[in-house]
């Protein structure tokens, strides 16, 4: 059985390295806040570790799940010197494919493997082990670190070469954006036009307007709930990250754009920490 370690552990962090713990891993699990680590090691099989470089001291795999690009690389530069040659770094992180194709080189150049594998299903999907993930990188990295990935992925695939992880979670990132939209709209104009939304769902679910957000959000969405789920703050970190390599590529994002701006709205409203589902409230005008 292979020594892992897991770096960052936020809602989906933590449960996924309880999924590692739980498959019989030996697990080190390093937090920025020593006390959540510890939290976890002492609800799981494991052990708490003081810095990245003593939680990847032995690991044969490297987990990470972090905020954003800087968390990344500062998190990378502090378990340099511990990494030993042949270890694989998975970065579940959504984060840039820059970073990621920089990353890969950088570690492959020390004898380390780098995959690029953010994931989807959410906090949900997390705690169910559930997820879908994303890889990019060398077949032989994707490969060594599979089985380990199974412990709390229901899907993985392997895109392609590094940085093409991040290059399909933008992606599904762009696909949601237009689809929570449209389905905003949709419920919106229910309610105005004095439906009864949950029969107009009821009626229109089984149909081509059938999508995973209908399905788990539309009646929230309704009902003006939003404090669950995946958080605007975090949606416009990720379109960000699409919308500069559509500029890069030439790729054209029109709707991508205008949503951004849209949750854009949402944050100045004070919902930055709401559910990425809460873009109807731009147009109910609740506050």
């Amino acid at each position: 059985m292979q020594s892992v370690a897991f770096l960052g552990l936020g809602v989906m962090g933590y449960p996924m390295a309880g999924h590692l713990s739980a498959k019989g891993y030996e697990v080190v699990v390093y937090n920025r806040t020593l006390e959540k680590a510890e939290r976890w090691a002492g609800e799981h099989k494991g052990v708490a570790a003081n810095s990245p470089a003593e939680a990847v001291r032995n690991a044969d795999i490297i987990f990470a799940c972090l905020g954003d690009d800087p968390d990344v690389e500062a998190v990378v530069e502090k378990a340099a010197e511990g990494l030993k040659k042949g270890a694989v770094f998975v970065d579940h992180t959504t984060a840039s494919p820059s970073l990621a194709r920089r990353l890969h080189k950088e570690l492959s150049e020390t004898g380390v493997g780098f995959v690029d594998a953010p994931v989807s299903g959410g906090q949900a999907g997390a705690e169910n082990g559930k997820l879908s993930v994303m890889c990019g990188g060398d077949t032989a990295d994707v490969e060594a670190a599979r089985a380990a990935m199974e412990s709390f992925a229901a899907r993985i695939v392997h895109i392609g070469p590094s940085g093409h992880g991040q290059l399909c979670k933008a992606v599904n990132q762009i696909c949601i954006a237009g689809v929570l939209q449209g389905l905003s709209e949709g419920v919106h104009f229910a309610a105005r036009s004095g439906l009864d939304v949950d029969q107009v769902l009821k009626a229109i679910s089984g149909g081509a307007a059938q999508s995973w957000q209908m399905e788990n959000r539309a009646k929230t969405m309704a009902a003006d709930e939003f404090d669950f789920g995946f958080a605007v703050d975090w949606m416009r970190k990720d379109l960000r990250i699409a919308l500069t390599e559509a500029r890069d590529n030439g790729a054209r994002l029109p709707l991508t754009a205008l949503v951004d701006q849209f949750y854009a709205d949402v944050q100045a409203m004070g919902g930055g920490r709401w559910d990425t589902s809460s873009l109807i409230r731009r147009l109910t005008g609740v506050d």
